[in-house]
């Protein structure tokens, strides 16, 4: 028991001596110096930068829009007269060509009143050519034969109207186009203004989209314009109309891109993204992580001149994309800083580092 006792004694006073050694020790000892950063300017060499050089391109900067297919005329054609319809040559969804025949409607008695015409025209006609022959004789006064061909003329007239009223039961295409809908059936009875069928004409189709009124004044008549719809397709128009009035809701204008379909693939109705160009500049394509801010807050891109000193050029962005960004106000050609521009100052000599040196370099590793 006894020697259990000094041992846990003993194992005390040595833990207690060991870690007063070792706060003792922190006291003495001193903290290690740390070596200062080095510096270039001292060694006499100029920090290294990442360049690439670059080429203004010219670039049409485009304004991307949703909006929609719609048929470039779409009706219906309605009946000019009154009648039963006896015969529709067309069916929903064929096609008609301009002045082909839609519908007939029954004649009625309209084929009699155009021979009672033309028989009162002939009485009237006859009329006329005897008192003219009796005027010349100084049988006929001259205010007779002026009443005669008063009623020369009247018959003449009849006679046009009952061929127009007969020909208003042929009803006829007044354009190109599909058959979308038939409104009435054989038998139907029609009155005038009746419709009877719906025409679409969807060559050319439209694809009409709204536009600010920011960025309509960029827009000019005739520019070209592409489209991709729904169905993946993509195609090629020219703009054909930009309104003049704003839509009172939205304050957005209405443009119009018109595109051939002359297999009337594109239909009616269907969802698009038009891309339309708003202007067209020479502008620098290069990546967003190559902008910087001066020192006075102005967004731009370092460069390095012929001397290898840093320049900072003030730029425009008109225009992103996927490739990247596109920036205005830059010279046609320029040596611009990829890598490093945010450790380097305007002024400052560097060493430029081409980046296809660098891309050669790592060619000839990977060989």
């Amino acid at each position: 028991m006894k020697r259990s006792f000094f041992l846990a004694f003993f194992f005390a006073v040595a833990a207690a001596a060991w870690v007063a050694s070792g706060q003792l020790g922190e006291i003495d000892a001193q903290p290690e110096a740390q070596k200062p950063p080095a510096d270039l300017a001292e060694l006499g060499e100029p920090p290294a930068v990442r360049v690439r050089k670059s080429v203004a391109q010219d670039h049409a900067v485009i304004d991307l829009l949703r909006g929609r297919t719609e048929a470039n005329r779409l009706i219906e054609v309605k009946s000019e007269t009154h009648g039963r319809i006896i015969e529709l040559t067309v069916e929903e969804g064929s096609r008609v060509a301009a002045g082909e025949i839609i519908a007939r409607l029954s004649p009625g008695d309209r084929r009699a009143r155009l021979a009672e015409a033309k028989a009162l025209l002939a009485q009237r006609q006859i009329e006329y050519e005897a008192d003219q022959k009796l005027s010349k004789k100084g049988f006929r006064a001259s205010t007779q034969v002026a009443a005669t061909e008063a009623s020369l003329e009247a018959a003449e007239a009849e006679v046009k109207i009952a061929q127009v009223e007969l020909g208003y039961t042929v009803i006829r295409a007044p354009f190109d186009g599909v058959v979308d809908k038939r409104l009435m059936e054989l038998g139907d009875f029609v009155d005038r203004g009746d419709p009877i069928t719906r025409l679409v004409e969807l060559d050319p189709i439209l694809i009409v989209t709204q536009v600010n009124e920011r960025d309509v004044q960029r827009l000019s008549l005739g520019a070209i314009g592409q489209a991709r719809l729904m169905t993946g397709d993509q195609v090629e128009g020219h703009i054909r109309h930009i309104s003049t009035i704003a839509d009172e809701a939205t304050r957005t204008f209405r443009v119009e891109l018109e595109v051939d379909n002359p297999e009337g693939r594109i239909a009616d109705g269907m969802t698009a993204e038009i891309a339309l160009p708003l202007d067209q500049t020479t502008a620098h394509l290069v990546s967003p992580a190559i902008l910087t801010l001066s020192d006075k807050g102005l967004i731009g891109v370092k460069a390095v001149d012929e001397n290898n000193r840093v320049v900072f050029h003030p730029a425009k962005i008109v225009d992103t994309g996927n490739e990247g960004v596109w920036i205005a106000g830059l010279p046609d050609e320029v040596t611009l800083i990829t890598v490093g521009q945010e450790y380097v100052r305007p002024g400052e000599s560097v060493r430029s580092v081409s980046e296809a040196e660098i891309e050669d370099s790592l060619k000839d590793l990977a060989s």
